[in-house]
């Protein structure tokens, strides 16, 4: 058995289940100050969301252990070479947190406004640095012979930077995405006009974020044309991209027609589908190099087979726990969110 590709796969997956998950979450934020007008309102929106936000970060840190195990040295390159994005990306995470649990400490409105409009400004900057990191994973990075870059955060004359052009436009697509899942998130989760005014966002935005799906995807063709070819190889890819675009279409007619489930499981396989695509042309490159392809961090340079597999003996059990939780979680709190759901916030 190919140990290091179980990981590389489950990793993808434990990253995809992150960004539906959490990326609702970052959604709701983005759109809440839209979509819910006065205080009661925004707690209902916060409602939806309380009783998960703070579980659907595990599988952020779950998949950090699952990377820093298996593939020490990506690791280790990816985090010294991005290391101030990946502190904004801490800060931003703090920032939410504190926003949620901090709302409703003090009943005044003006420490509630500020609050709202930290959660929806870190959610937003969340969401939109989430998309130049997959940006810069699928156009590759400055790996030299030592194994290590370093790149800057934005472009300059001593090199390219973490945020350029492409990059930015695969962040956009990212905040754009995570806002149309959000409030589909919202149309499920809610009723009356916190409901009515997501269902208007998330008919105007699945339009936007299936155009722009092909947008990027010719701005890649233009950045990494290597995951093209590789696209062309491996036909069990091919049907990936089509169920993406397919999904946005159901989602928003799903929507319309009142089938609210449907409308959030589409949302979801639209952004797997997109992630799953992307593992698979990336396959089995971890960092890609664009100085010299033989710089590039594959799975063959990940911990010895031996530590994998013990490691995978253990592993399994452990997400087989995780996934029942989440699944007794979420079975819980299925439903529309009530009156009585959203005191705390």
């Amino acid at each position: 058995m190919n140990v290091p590709g179980v990981f590389y796969f489950l990793l993808a997956a434990m990253l995809a289940t992150y960004a539906v998950l959490d990326g609702f979450d970052f959604g709701v934020g983005i759109l809440h100050l839209f979509v819910a007008k006065t205080d009661e309102e925004r707690r209902t929106v916060f409602g939806a969301i309380g009783p998960v936000w703070d579980g659907n970060e595990v599988w952020l840190i779950a998949s950090g252990g699952v990377f820093f195990f298996a593939f020490p040295n990506a690791y280790a390159a990816a985090l010294s070479g991005l290391y101030l994005p990946f502190m904004i990306v801490l800060w931003l995470l703090v920032l939410r947190g504190v926003a949620i649990e901090f709302r409703s400490q003090l009943d005044h409105v003006l420490w509630r406004a500020a609050f709202d409009t930290v959660f929806a400004f870190a959610s937003t900057v969340m969401a939109l640095v989430l998309g130049v990191a997959y940006g810069n994973l699928l156009r590759g990075v400055p790996l030299d012979a030592t194994g290590f870059f370093q790149e800057d955060l934005f472009t300059s004359s001593t090199g390219r930077g973490a945020l350029d052009f492409y990059t930015a436009v695969i962040g956009l697509f990212a905040v754009v995405t995570l806002a149309a899942h959000g409030a589909t998130y919202l149309v499920w989760k809610t009723t009356g006009p916190v409901q009515e005014r997501s269902k208007a966002w998330a008919t105007r935005l699945w339009p936007v974020a299936g155009t722009m799906t092909v947008v990027t995807t010719a701005a890649t063709a233009g950045a990494a044309p290597d995951h093209f070819s590789t696209l062309a190889s491996r036909p069990w890819l091919y049907p990936l991209p089509l169920l993406a675009l397919a999904s946005a279409f159901v989602c928003r007619q799903s929507i319309h027609q009142g089938h609210e489930a449907r409308a959030f499981a589409a949302s979801s396989t639209f952004i797997v589908s997109l992630l799953f695509a992307t593992a698979g042309t990336l396959y089995p490159v971890l960092l890609r190099s664009t100085n010299d392809p033989a710089f590039s961090i594959d799975v063959t340079t990940s911990s010895a087979t031996s530590s994998l597999t013990l490691g995978l003996a253990i592993l399994a059990p452990a997400l087989a726990i995780a996934v029942s939780y989440f699944a007794y979680l979420y079975r819980s709190f299925r439903g529309k969110v009530q009156p009585d759901d959203h005191h705390h916030y």
